[in-house]
Order: C-alpha cells, then structure tokens, then sequence
C-alpha cells in the first residue's frame, strides 16, 4: 500500500516536473524572439513590407520590449483585410475559447474543487488526484449534484457562445460573397460540374442547358482528357528550372575563373584581359569540362540516381528539351484548340444520335472528360446552379462546386465516373477506418507511460522504475508521452490527405476539409479516448484481476485520474506551442540555409526571401479542437484543467494573431471564406458529447459505502441533457447550415453591380446582414445578359424557348465566346514557356546566353537580376511576367 501511495503522490510531482520544464522553454522561447525579433525581419514581420500596399501591416513596435503590448492592442478585425476570412475566424475561434473557459475557471474552481476536497478524502488518492470526481467518498455522494447543476449551467453558456458565434459567421460569410473584391472574380460565378453524361459533353450543349438561368452563361470549360500534354507541360517546367540552375551555375564558375585569372595578370601586369562578347564566349571563360552537368534518368524511373544513366551537359540538355517541348505543346495546342473550335461552333453533334455521338467524341485526339466549368453572367445564377437538380438519372451531374479557384482544382481528379467516385469513397472511409483500429496500438502504449509511477508500484518487474529520481520520473510520465503524441501524430497527415484525393476531391480546399474531419476523428479517438481508457484501466487492473465486481467503482474511480496525462499535454501546448509560434525557429534556421544551399539562381533567392509562410487548415484547426475536446471532456470530471484550457487558448490567440498579422500569408486561391470554421463549431459538440457522457456514466457507476447505485437520477439528469445537446446541435446545423455557402435570393439586390448607380432599397421590415447594405450598391433594377459582369445583379428570367424553336435557337449560338477569359483551362493548354531568368553578370556571360537561347525561340530574361564579380546574386524584383512585389 506504501508503494501504491507513492505512486498517487508522483501525479503531483509529474505535473511539478511538466509546468517547471514548460516554462522554462517558454521563458527561453520568449527572450530568444525578443531579442533576435528586430533583427530578421523577413521571418517575423514580413508582412510589413512584402505584400502590396493594401495588404500590408505597420512594423510590430521599435521598442524591443513592447512587442507583447502591441500584440494585445492588434485589432484582429485587421486580419480580414490581410488575410482573408479563414485566418479571421481560426483566431476568432480561439478567441471564442477563451472566452468560454473564463467563467468556466473560475466557477468550478470556486464549487468543485471545495466538494472534492473539503471534509472527503478516498484512500490512495493524494496530490492532483483529490482534486477529481473520484474524489468524493461514498458516504457523500450527494456533493456530485453540484457536478449536475454546473453541467447544466455551462453547457447552457456554450450553447449561447455557438448560437452567437455562427450567427455573426453567416453574417461575415455572406457579406464576403457579395463584396466587390469577390463578386468581381472568375471563381464568384463559376461551378465546377462533374458526372456529365455523353449528351451533354459538348460547350454548346452545357450553355444552352443552363441558359434558362438568369442572366445565361458567359462561357463553358469542358475538361478533356489531354494525354500527354501535361507531361510535355512539366517537363518543359522542369527544363527551364534546370536551364535557370544551370545557366547561374555557369556564371558562377566564370566569375570564379576570370577572378584567378585577373589575380595572376595582377601580379605580373597593370592591365586587363579583353574578351570578345560573342556566341562562343561561354567557351572562352569556362572549360567543356568544368561545365554543369547532370544524369539522365533510367528509361523506367522519373528521377535519376548518382552514378547512374548517361551524363549530359546540363545546359545544352535543357536548351533542347525546351526546344522540344516547345515545339510539342504548340502542336498539341492548335489540335486542341481546332477540335474545341469545331465541336462548339458546330450544331452537328446536335443532332447526332447518343451512339454516333460517343463515336464522334472518342475519335477526337483529345476527348472530353465528364466534367465542366460553367461561368455565368451572374452570380447569383451560379449559386442557382450549384444547387438545381440537373439531370434525371442518378448520379448524374450532381456534384456541384462554387467558389473554385483555377489554382484550387485537383486536375487529376476531373475524369472520374459517378459510380468510380462513390466506390472510391467508400474505400477511402474503409481504409481511414482500418487506420484507426491499427493506429490504437502505439498510442495505447503511449498512454501506458503517463501512468509509469502507478506501473511501477502495481508491478514487480517494473519497480526499479520507482527507484528514480523523481524528476526523471516526472520526466517520463510527463512530458515523453505528449511529445510521442505529437510526433505519431504528425505521421497522420500525410496518410490522411493521400486518401483525400483518392476519393477523388476536385479541389484543394475540400481536401482540406474533410482532412480536418478525418484528422480530428484520429486525434479524439487515439490522443483523448483511447490514452483516457488505457491510462484508467491499467491503474485499475490490480484490483480487478482479484474482484471483478469492483470494476464499475475501480473505473469510476481511476477514468478521472488520466487527467494528469491531459493536464500536462494542456500546459505543453499552453506554454511550448505557444512560444514555438512566436519564435519560428525551424522556419528562421531553414531560411537561412536555404539561402545558402538553395538560393542558386535568381528565381530561388526571390522565393525564399520573398514568398511568406502560409499553414494547412486540415491539420491544424484539428490540434487546436482536440484541446478543447479535452478540456471540455474534463471540465467537471478535473476541474483543475479549466484555468490551464483558459491561459492556453488566450496565449494562442494573442500568438496566432500576432503570426496573421506579421508573418503569414494565405494564399487567395485557398481562401474557402471561413468555411473550416463550422466544422470547429461541430467539434465543440463533439466535446461536450464527450464530457455530457463521461459524467453520465461516472453517476451511474457511483455507489454508494453499502455499494448500491448512488446517482441513477442525476445520471438520468445528463441523459435528459445529452438529447437536449443533441437537439440544440442539430437545430444549429439545420438553421446555418444552408447559410454558410448559399448566397440568398434576398441579396440578390446587394450583389455587386458596377453598371447601376447606388440606391436605398433597403426593407425596414426585413433589413440585409449587418452592413451589407453599407459594404455594396443596392441594386434592384435587372440588366441586359450581355452586358452583365461576374458579380452582377440578377436580371430578367430567360423565358423557356417553345419546343418548335429549339432548332432555330440552335443556330443562334454562334455569339458564344470561345475565346474568352482563360482562367479554367488546363495551364498545359494555354500557358507559354515560362521566361528563364538569369542574372546579369559583369563579364557579359548571362546576356550572351540570353541572346542564344532567343535564337532557338527560347524566351529568357536578365531583368532585375545582377551577379556581382564574386558570384553573389542580387534581385532588384520579381521574375519576368509575375506581378510586382515590394523588394527591399
């Protein structure tokens, strides 16, 4: 029993050892940034000098130590401006949690930890133990009432927080659809459409399908099956990558060569060397052999091995594989461009028969694929669209996509059949499902350590382990663990997404949703459920290998006491995490060797120096939920977890708003317009499923000294909440649900319209969205569909044309614009060579390259790239044909 108490007495020491190791990185962490802060300021404040005048933030503070008062002062309102909306609403959520976790601190810190601890003391529980559920003696039980009445209070609070919170999302979400920034984009009024039948595989066909809508369609992208002219595509990117590395690497080694040459006629004469700047002058100034030069890859591999496959000259190589892929890609593009013309100004297949029409199509060079971009000329046509039953038969063109950016969409996944798409979910689900029950072996293990001093005592083989020092026993129990965690976690991820896209996504960003769905889905499972389980019945074991009719109060008991392995996890992410997000060590070390091993050629400097860091939101909203899984599930069962939950989520929210203001940048195409924020409010349900169940179960478990049920009404009580929980979840669901992506007929009249002046229509009895009438002109009048723009008012219905008519309409589709914006077609069908970037060297070198390359038709550039004597490389802009950035 001694040791069994010396066990219960390590949980205190365990979290002594976490908090003090904690803070002392933290406290590290911190004086590390604040002093090296001023000092590199492409790491941590980049966003106040790169990005365009309109996307740019004042410099943190000048003042070294009063960079945490300017933190508190940023308005996170600005991170809309800067960043768009998913950056908005991850910092807002994690706003939103510390503000939850206030109240919730300090009232069950003020009525629990009194009723687990004043005047009741469970044999062999001491230290953090007492401070639990299961620390209420049997004889006074009728103390878990507080329990019930806090857990009805509560969670009557966070259903306040998600009711205001989603509304004031739906209110944001829809004034970003109908802002002028986003109503004038391409993507505000195009829908992706996918499992097209053969009937409608042609752009005349779509058009007129969908001409019915107000406004019509402006233009229609049918996906076709290219062959293998994305791979003519990449690998012409790949040459001209090669040709920029090679080329610089050239430079280099003149400048290097001519600098000995110079150092020698120095010693021997006052004068200089002439060179003739001719075709040959890389000849002059550089050996054959001391020219770049790289191996081919074998026949059957897609990447070369050292030592292996013929060696090539690097730069002559490159110059002809451009060569080639040029004059590839240019033939492929007029055949493309021929069959496209011909099959959209043609009402022949019109007319054909559904057979003579596969026909047709499967004997064109490059066949159209079952999917189809559609622009409108309204947007609230599209969103009429997305979600219209379009076709008759089952499964048939009714996946429908909006907002899809040209850099969001998956190609590789446009050609997939409805019913191919549907077997590769299930299979997707099957093997995220067979991941979850083989991923529970190492994490259980994990969750065995946390409890090493209880292990310890309970086994012989094991006892040398309670002959430690008690740090390193702390060491063992309270910080492996969450760091194991982490990194078996970060495996995950990779698995996850490649399953993702399997399934046969179509876009980035839907990726990235359910890889969030998934992940947290792992990370409640294996880092919460299974470690809370492993950690309560290995401490129980002892007990119920000799009474298994115990096992109902030993686990009622014991389940309580793996919050110790939370509460470290907790103040790990509070204090450590926290810190790293402010410090960005690894990105600050790889930023600097980069430059140093990758800044070879002008293109690479400027992309390190001047692209800002940007995060994935399928993994990382996950790691800030599963935290509040975890701290709502052990909210009433330890309170003590309450006031650490509070100081972790306001410590991240003052980092994460610090690193969306100054340092990060997410890209527009994967802006979703603050969709990921939902499913987090989802997982908030999840966590108090968690905690409302957990506490039912421990009130039916509870027994009385005589060990008869002692809470059956209390646990019958939860009961009562859970389906109140239940109803009030999926209220929310039903009620913002269709909210959160549809644009409302109601805003029709306040969707962006440049062709009509601003009026007051405002409806006092039914007024728009907080200041949407403010935000965008009040439009009510319609427009002609020919002058109608992306974000245009709603004008006129089409009336349906007589069934005599149709033929006659048919020819009167010749006004559709073939040509027309160019956004959503594949970048291997309208993309020219990318111009190769050099940089303009002293002995001339770089220029003659260039006009070597114009020679073979090869587009290159020395502007805004200089190469000093010494070799070193300085960029005075972006490369050639990208938009301006600011460069200092």
């Amino acid at each position: 029993m001694s040791n069994l108490s010396s066990a219960k007495s390590q949980s205190t020491s365990q979290f002594v050892t976490a908090l003090v190791f904690n803070s002392a990185v933290f406290a590290i962490e911190i004086a590390i940034f604040t002093f090296v802060r001023p000092y590199f300021r492409a790491i941590y404040e980049p966003r106040s000098y790169i990005p365009i005048e309109s996307k740019r933030v004042p410099r943190l503070s000048q003042n070294i130590f009063a960079w945490p008062l300017a933190i508190w002062r940023a308005d996170i309102e600005d991170i809309k401006r800067v960043n768009g909306l998913d950056a908005y609403f991850f910092v807002r959520f994690l706003r939103m949690m510390a503000l939850m976790f206030l109240p919730i601190w300090f009232i069950t810190w003020a009525v629990l930890i009194p009723v687990t601890t004043v005047n009741t003391q469970v044999p062999g529980l001491s230290g953090l133990d007492r401070l639990t559920f299961g620390n209420v003696e049997s004889t006074k039980q009728r103390r878990y009432a507080a329990h019930l009445i806090l857990a009805w209070i509560l969670t009557f609070w966070v259903w306040y927080l998600i009711k205001v919170e989603m509304a004031h999302f739906v209110t944001l979400r829809q004034q970003y659809l109908i802002s002028k920034e986003h109503a004038t984009s391409t993507q505000a009024s195009t829908i992706l459409v996918t499992g097209v039948p053969r009937r409608y595989l042609n752009e005349r066909a779509l058009m007129k399908l969908y001409s019915y809508l107000p406004g019509g369609v402006r233009k229609v992208w049918l996906n076709r099956d290219l062959k293998t002219m994305p791979q003519v595509y990449n690998d012409r990117l790949n040459a001209c990558n090669k040709l920029e590395s090679a080329e610089t690497s050239l430079l280099k080694t003149a400048a290097e060569i001519q600098a000995k040459k110079d150092k020698k006629l120095a010693e021997h004469t006052d004068g200089s060397p002439s060179i003739e700047h001719d075709t040959s002058l890389a000849d002059q100034l550089v050996p054959r052999d001391q020219r770049p030069t790289h191996r081919l890859p074998l026949g059957f591999l897609p990447f070369s091995l050292p030592l292996i496959g013929k060696k090539v000259d690097s730069i002559d190589w490159a110059k002809e594989e451009i060569e080639r892929t040029n004059e590839e890609l240019t033939r492929m593009q007029k055949v493309l461009a021929k069959e496209i013309t011909s099959t959209t100004k043609s009402s022949r297949l019109f007319n054909m028969s559904l057979r003579d029409m596969s026909k047709e199509l499967d004997s064109q060079t490059y066949p159209p694929l079952n999917s189809a971009f559609i622009l409108f000329n309204n947007q609230m046509a599209a969103h009429m669209a997305v979600r219209l039953l379009t076709h008759h038969e089952p499964y048939r063109m009714t996946k429908k996509y909006i907002d899809v950016a040209p850099q969001d969409v998956v190609w590789d996944n446009l050609s997939m059949n409805p019913y191919e798409a549907q077997v590769r979910r299930l299979i997707s689900y099957a093997a995220t499902a067979g991941l979850i029950i083989l991923w529970a072996f190492p994490v259980a293990f994990i969750g065995t350590l946390s409890n090493v001093p209880k292990l310890c005592a309970t086994y012989s083989f094991l006892s040398w382990l309670c002959g430690l020092p008690s740090v390193v026993t702390g060491i063992i129990g309270g910080i492996l663990p969450p760091v194991l965690l982490a990194v078996l976690m970060a495996l995950l991820p990779i698995i996850l997404r490649l399953l993702a896209r399997f399934e046969g996504i179509p876009k980035h960003t839907d990726i990235e949703l359910s890889l969030m769905t998934r992940y947290f889905i792992f990370q409640v499972i294996h880092s919460f459920l299974i470690v809370t389980l492993a950690s309560g019945i290995i401490a129980a074991l002892p007990q119920l290998a000799g009474n298994l009719g115990l096992a109902p109060t030993l686990l009622a008991r014991n389940l309580p006491l793996a919050s110790n392995f939370f509460l470290t996890f907790v103040i790990l992410q509070g204090l450590t995490a926290t810190a790293s997000v402010l410090l960005t060590l690894v990105p600050l070390i790889i930023y600097y060797v980069k430059l140093i091993l990758l800044g070879s050629t002008p293109r690479s400097v400027f992309t390190i120096k001047y692209t800002m860091r940007n995060v994935q939101w399928g993994t990382l909203f996950p790691t800030i939920t599963l935290l509040v899984v975890i701290s709502l599930g052990y909210m009433l069962i330890s309170p003590i977890i309450n006031g650490f939950a509070c100081f972790t989520f306001f410590f991240f929210y003052q980092a994460w708003k610090y690193a969306f203001t100054w340092q990060l940048e997410q890209s527009p195409a994967s802006e979703t317009g603050g969709l990921f924020f939902p499913k987090a409010i989802q997982h908030i349900f999840a966590g108090m499923y968690v905690q409302q169940v957990c506490l039912a179960a421990l009130f039916f478990l509870a027994q009385d000294q005589n060990r008869k049920p002692s809470a059956i009404p209390m646990g019958a009580l939860m009961i009562v909440l859970i389906i109140l929980t239940i109803c009030f979840n999926l209220l929310i669901v039903d009620s913002y649900g269709p909210l959160k992506s549809a644009l409302p007929l109601s805003l029709a009249d306040k969707t962006y319209n440049p062709n009509q002046h601003d009026q007051n229509g405002e409806d006092e009895e039914d007024p728009p969205p907080e200041s949407a009438a403010r935000s965008t002109p009040d439009t009510r009048t319609g427009q002609d569909a020919g002058n109608a723009e992306y974000g245009g008012v709603m004008p006129a219905p089409v009336e349906p044309k007589p069934r005599d008519e149709e033929a006659e309409e048919d020819e009167d589709l010749n006004d559709f614009n073939i040509e027309g914006p160019k956004d959503f077609d594949h970048p291997a069908a309208v993309e020219t060579q990318r111009i190769v970037w050099v940089p303009n060297d002293v002995l001339g070198l770089g220029r003659a390259e260039i006009e070597d390359m114009e020679r073979r038709g090869i587009e290159g550039s020395l502007e805004r790239a200089e190469m000093d004597a010494q070799g070193k490389i300085r960029i005075t802009g972006p490369p050639p044909g990208e938009p301006e950035v600011n460069v200092e």
